[in-house]
């Protein structure tokens, strides 16, 4: 017979200890053990039975697993907080002994640690980092906009200052950047690096006030690791693209509020890297072995058309040759999703077409942003995305141009702005002390817009039309580019607008991509027999928009009797003689007959939930319940806007759709034009 196992020796009562047990293992106190297992990313656990873990007892408890305390006792940090807890009793007994010179020589001899080797523990791989920067970046542009008090050292604020200035650089320079939305809380931005979405927030730039109640020594803590963190993702990043890091700062120009120019980029061969971007493209200055490097990559480029033609020949004979891999397993059920199927080329270069023309939204587009505006955030958007910025002289130093630079296309103000118009030529010519006149001018040849317009043309990914942009207009709304409407939700109508505009843009360049040169060369009897056809179109079009205003209307009507739509067609074909809305034209027609086939899918729809067990069926209900939900609050907010349209009286988007102007063009960066 087996020795008999006593009771709390063996299972789960083992794999588990409470943070008393464990504070006293580890021998530290209880805000030294938060801050260690904040550090190595240990947290508390909640066993499936807490009456038998306890032995009985179901007092409320932090238990821990027992490996993960048996792992912290390894830890060097855990020494360093030994060695820090006998610093300060020493040095608490210098100061009451009034022993100064001891007390200094402790004070420089003051135990630190470095969470480097954390660093690398948590993070095996770079993308595992950059998979854990949305929060580090959140918590260290919070703490870069906050003052310096007796919980905040000022130590911090300037490190969260320069590692947030680093990453924004990175940023503009591989133009990572993706989204930017503006929230009550904050501006949302996010990235995409080495194929990883970063999405992070930053405060406004307002006096902050800061809270009694919060913990900031948890917060600090997690700052602590974070800094380190940031610091070792902004140094790979850097090394990757060959600059310097970290970069040097210009004193006087950090001292005059200049931001982001503040910072020297300089490149691994100790050049500035716009000297070395410019050399790039002037050819000036190459070193012989890159012309050498560069004569043999064209060489090979010239070859890789022969060994294309190679390969596919080598296939064609494949193909006709008899099948030798019929033994081989294949996929039981064909790729359906694009995740499935490997990219074509074709795909791989239209992405790569979207991509760049993100990237270089705004290219050939010169700023001008008044003190009024958030330079902070305009100015690092306008960079990422290719655009050229400048500046008050009261919003900082740095600007890289005058107000009145006849470049200037587009001036971002907030605020009215006087009624003369002043020429660029007549300012150009003029005195300098009336060119910076403290009284905001009006120039001509470029656009004056509120600051929503950048964010909504990056949110779209081209150029906005100007229309409801401009100084003193109702802007419309800003639509976050972080929602993806299910099945059932609200769309707004701007959203459902734009994405048919990008569809139709994008059918018509597929048609003009597709046209043959042979059909460019028309006759003047066909040229007439298009335009005869043309207007029809138009009648054709108009009638659809008044029948799709119609059903528009009597979508309302059926919201508003409480109906769906179906009961709602159904009561008018029963009652044909009921009270219209006044003013309005309804043609609703009677609700057609369901064919023999939608019959029978609607018999078998019912057939299949009566055979349903109770467990499907609850489950079934569930998931229709949340439609019904869905819709119903989507339907109050349709009912709201429309509420909303009558009070305002503004026009229906099918009107405002018949009165938009044509496409946008790009201005061009010599002339000055506006977009």
């Amino acid at each position: 017979m087996g020795k008999k196992i006593k009771k709390g020796e063996k299972g789960a009562v083992t794999n588990y200890i409470t943070r008393a047990q464990a504070v006293k293992k580890l021998q530290i106190s209880l805000a030294h053990f938060r801050r260690l297992c904040i550090l190595k990313g240990v947290y508390p656990r909640e066993p499936r039975n807490k009456k038998k873990v306890g032995k009985g007892s179901t007092a409320p408890r932090t238990y821990y697993y027992r490996k993960d305390i048996q792992f912290l006792l390894h830890e060097p940090v855990l020494h360093k907080l030994r060695e820090q807890k006998i610093f300060a009793r020493k040095l608490s007994k210098a100061i009451a002994k009034r022993e100064w010179t001891k007390a200094k020589s402790l004070e420089d001899n003051r135990p630190e640690y470095t969470l480097d080797h954390i660093i690398k523990e948590r993070y095996p791989t770079f993308v595992d980092a950059l998979r854990d920067m949305d929060d580090a970046l959140s918590m260290t542009f919070l703490f870069a906009t906050l003052p310096a008090t007796d919980k905040i050292k000022s130590e911090h604020v300037r490190t969260c200052q320069r590692l947030c200035a680093e990453f924004q650089h990175y940023i503009m320079i591989s133009r990572s950047l993706r989204k930017v939305f503006l929230s009550i809380k904050g501006i949302y931005y996010q990235a995409e690096i080495k194929g990883q979405t970063i999405t992070w927030i930053v405060p406004f730039q307002f006096s902050q006030h800061v809270p009694n109640d919060v913990d900031f020594r948890v917060m600090s803590t997690f700052l602590e690791l974070y800094e380190t963190l940031i610091g070792f993702v902004n140094y790979k990043l850097y090394s990757e693209v060959n600059l310097v890091y970290p970069p040097k700062v210009d004193a006087d120009r950090d001292a005059g509020a200049a931001g982001l120019t503040a910072y020297i980029l300089e490149s691994t061969v100790e050049k500035d890297i716009v000297s070395t971007l410019v050399a790039q493209v002037d050819g000036t200055s190459v070193p012989r072995a890159e012309k050498a490097q560069r004569k043999q990559t064209q060489k090979r480029l010239a070859s890789l058309a022969d060994k294309l033609t190679e390969i596919e020949d080598d296939g064609e004979d494949a193909e006709a040759a008899p099948a030798d891999d019929e033994d081989i397993p294949r996929a039981i059920v064909a790729a359906t999703t694009d995740e499935e199927v490997v990219p074509t080329l074709d795909t791989w270069k239209a992405k790569e077409t979207e991509l760049s023309g993100l990237q270089n939204v705004f290219k050939g587009c010169v700023f001008w942003l008044a003190r009024e505006v958030p330079r902070y955030s305009l100015e690092f958007v306008i960079r990422a995305f290719g655009g050229e910025v400048g500046w008050d002289a009261s919003s900082g130093a740095g600007s890289p141009f005058a107000e009145d630079d006849t470049r200037i296309t587009h001036h971002i103000i907030d605020r009215p702005i006087q009624s003369t118009i002043t020429s660029t030529e007549t300012v150009a010519s003029s005195d300098s002390s009336a060119a910076a006149s403290a009284t905001p001018q009006r120039f001509d040849r470029r656009e004056y817009l509120q600051p929503q317009w950048v964010y909504d043309c990056v949110n779209a990914r081209k150029l906005l039309r100007t229309s409801g942009y401009h100084a003193g207009e109702t802007l419309p709304p800003h639509l976050s580019p972080f929602v993806n409407a299910g099945e059932g939700e609200y769309v707004p109508e701007e959203a459902m607008a734009m994405s048919s505009d990008n569809e139709q843009e994008a059918v018509g360049e597929k048609e003009s991509s597709e046209v043959p040169a042979d059909a460019m060369e028309v006759d003047d009897d066909e040229e007439e027999v298009d335009e005869e056809e043309e207007d029809d179109e138009d009648d054709v079009a108009e009638e659809a928009d008044e029948d799709e205003e119609a059903l528009h209307q009597a979508e309302l009507a059926a919201e508003a009797a409480g109906l769906s739509f179906s009961e709602y067609l159904q009561q008018q074909a029963a009652n044909p003689n009921t009270a219209k809305p006044s003013g309005k034209k309804t043609a609703v027609k009677p609700a057609k007959k369901p064919t023999a086939a939608e019959a029978e899918v609607a018999e078998r729809k019912e057939l299949a939930i009566m055979m349903m067990n109770k467990k499907d069926k609850h489950l079934y209900n569930k998931i229709q319940f949340g439609k019904a939900r869905k819709e119903e609050a989507a339907n109050k907010l349709r009912q709201k806007k429309e509420t909303l349209r009558k009070q305002q009286g503004t026009p229906t988007p099918i009107q405002k759709k018949r009165e938009a102007p044509g496409p946008v063009k790009k201005p061009s960066a010599k002339k000055g034009k506006t977009a």
